[in-house]
């Protein structure tokens, strides 16, 4: 039996999409707050664009559906040159953080958590070292 050759898929971007609950709330974080440009606004649906190809979406729940289930464990991380300016806005704009910027030596990297407001985690993040192109 001979394997088949396969070439190596690739792709133009990534969206990630995650439930919400309110649509508005959800738009006015996202670009007022975090300053993400929203690419597409559909019914139920927002993109928002976070990089070259890299997109996060939020898709509103239909209210036959249940409440968001516990979700701590999703992270949104957004990745930005100057952690302590993105804090310090969200601190003036009187989002919920976890704390302040800080140093993890575990994966040297700068970054800080802080709440949507569907309680999803947005770290915002640098990483120390370059990453692999």
């Amino acid at each position: 039996m001979t394997a088949r050759a396969h070439s190596t898929p690739t792709y133009d971007g990534l969206i990630a999409f995650y439930p919400c609950q309110d649509l508005a709330a959800t738009r006015d974080f996202y670009t007022r707050d975090l300053g993400l440009k929203l690419v597409r606004e559909q019914e139920t649906c927002l993109i928002f664009r976070v990089a070259a190809a890299g997109y996060v979406g939020f898709c509103q729940l239909e209210a036959t559906q249940p409440a968001l289930a516990h979700h701590n464990a999703l992270i949104i991380t957004l990745l930005s040159e100057d952690v302590e300016a993105v804090y310090k806005r969200c601190l003036a704009l009187g989002i919920e953080t976890e704390g302040a910027p800080k140093h993890n030596t575990k994966y040297n990297i700068e970054h800080f958590f802080a709440k949507d407001p569907d309680g999803y985690r947005i770290e915002i993040q640098r990483f120390l070292e370059p990453l692999a192109t």
